[in-house]
């Protein structure tokens, strides 16, 4: 995506709402299985939903470390949801990607659910993409990520993140407005024109 990994964490070293929307329509793929990216949501170091809120512990402190790189938690003790980290303290969390590579891959990992759910939710991309624990930390310019820029215009769609209980108001949910492969619909979002070309 970029020519060096400076070029790259200096990208991702920006407040993660700003990024979010950005990363919308670019194409990721760990080990060739991926897709687009359709929804993301922004959690920033003084956002009391965030993990980094109260400050550096064990469990958050790759969203402390360089940006451009994973942080890789575990939500209710079940479930695994893949960040990328931005400036120092913020990430944005990968809710639902539209599956284009590797997609028999998926089926058996999501054991034979249907295309669209393949990865609608954090859950269900981080099963399908294989990621767990062991990606912590990991740069995404190096394998076995691959991150590339998108290709043409694509209108986005804010609003509200899903399943927290603070800062409930902040429209920092970002996706590809029509999209069949989000995690869940957009109510009330406001669309964002965007500039990015291939």
């Amino acid at each position: 995506m970029f020519d060096s990994p400076m070029e790259w964490m200096h990208w991702f070293a920006r407040p993660a709402h700003i990024v979010a929307p950005d990363l919308v329509g670019m194409s990721l793929e760990i080990d060739g299985v991926g897709g687009l990216i359709v929804e993301i949501e922004a959690y920033e170091r003084d956002d009391p939903a965030s993990h980094s809120f109260r400050g550096r512990t064990a469990r958050n402190s790759a969203m402390f470390g360089p940006p451009g790189h994973a942080y890789v938690y575990r939500s209710y003790g079940i479930h695994w949801c893949f960040n990328i980290v931005c400036e120092e303290g913020s990430a944005v969390l990968l809710r639902a990607l539209e599956p284009r590579s590797g997609i028999p891959t998926m089926r058996i990992r999501r054991r034979g659910i249907g295309d669209r759910l393949l990865c609608a939710g954090p859950g269900r991309l981080a099963e399908a993409l294989a990621i767990d624990a062991g990606l912590n930390g990991a740069a995404l310019f190096d394998a076995p990520f691959s991150l590339r820029p998108a290709t043409g215009s694509m209108d986005i769609v804010a609003g509200p993140r899903i399943g927290i209980t603070k800062a409930q108001d902040l429209p920092w949910r970002f996706g590809a407005a029509k999209s069949a492969f989000l995690s869940r619909p957009f109510r009330a979002g406001a669309v964002i024109p965007s500039s990015k070309q291939g």
